[in-house]
This record gives structure tokens, sequence and C-alpha cells, in this order.
């Protein structure tokens, strides 16, 4: 008598199906965490059966942004709007365990330029040197060593308020060179920012 053969797409629903996911095999399919404000950063994933929510850090506290049931397959989707821009831990939790994804960044349009060259050895107006290798931003009015990040051609860098300016109108920062240089920026122009 031959053996009867089983086709491989049947036998692994079949497994699926008498095989429940354990927590550890929660997994994180695709993410969109880089995004403008006003657009939805979203989440897709797969883990067992319940309540999948994703959330973010904000002043010490994890808060929950959006909330999904899993489908009976197990696929959640978790979307949410950005309303103002954002640099924010993030997080999903199903069933109660959590699985940290990385940063939520909502990035707003802000005007730039870059500086070095010439004024290196000078003093930053929040105090030391400025150098070939100092990575940092000029702004007339965040507070000296404000973080913020910044995305340009789908580079992010993230960085310190390290100096005041820039002095020309309609500029709202001037990036150091090595700044400029790890997001691939050259003169003047349109960047991304979370501040």
């Amino acid at each position: 008598m031959r053996p009867r053969v089983i086709p491989r797409a049947a036998a692994v629903a079949a497994c699926a199906l008498t095989i429940p996911l354990a927590d550890a095999d929660a997994a994180v399919l695709k993410k969109r965490m880089h995004v403008h404000v006003g657009d939805r950063a979203a989440v897709i994933g797969s883990a067992q059966p319940g309540v999948a929510t994703l959330q973010v850090r904000r002043h010490g506290r994890w808060r929950t942004i959006a909330r999904d049931r899993t489908t009976a397959t197990g696929r959640y989707v978790l979307r949410d709007r950005v309303r103002r821009p954002m640099s924010l831990f993030a997080r999903v939790s199903v069933n109660g365990v959590a699985q940290r994804i990385g940063r939520l960044n909502g990035y707003r349009r802000a005007y730039a330029s870059w500086y070095g060259p010439g004024l290196y050895g000078n003093h930053l107006g929040c105090g030391g040197t400025l150098t070939p290798r100092k990575l940092g931003v000029a702004h007339k009015t965040l507070p000296c060593g404000s973080k913020l990040t910044l995305r340009h051609r789908g580079r992010s860098v993230t960085v310190r308020v390290i100096d005041r300016g820039p002095y020309v109108a309609g500029r709202e920062f001037d990036l150091t060179e090595r700044t400029a240089r790890r997001l691939h920026f050259h003169g003047h122009g349109t960047i991304l920012t979370t501040r």
C-alpha cells in the first residue's frame, strides 16, 4: 500500500489550526513610524487572538493611541493620525505582552541651511567650540540642549540645539557641516523636523 501524500499547503494549514501561537510568536510584520503631521502611523502584525494596542511613552507613562481586535487568524492593524510634531518611544501590546518597536516620529517641514567652514574654532551660543566633527543645529528660540530629529531624503539624525541662529530671513535651522553631511543636505532647502 502506498503512503498518502498531503499537499504542503494543507499540512501547514492543519498545523496552524491545531498549534496555538505563543505570546513570543507575536510579530510586527509592517510599520510606518516616520510620518508627516496629519498623516497616519500604522503597525500591522500577527499574534494570538485577542486585543492589540499601540502605545507611546509620554511624560513617563505608556499611553494607548490605537486599539484593534485580532482576527481569527491573528492579524491586527493599528493606525493613529499624528496631530503634532513629536518623537516618542512606541510599543505594541498584545494580550498584556508588550514589544518595543522603535520611535514614532511626526515631522513638520522647516527651511534650513548649513554652516561650518570658516567658522571652526568660534564659540557656540550654547557653550563649546565649533569643530568639523560637531553634530548639532542652531535655532533662535529652542532651549539649548533640546533634542530633535531631522529627516531629509530618507535619512534621519537626532541632534541637540548647540548654537543660536540662523540670521537669514525665512530660515529656521542652521545645521552644522557634519549634520548636513549625515543627511546628505546641500545648500539650503526644506527638511523635516520633530520640533
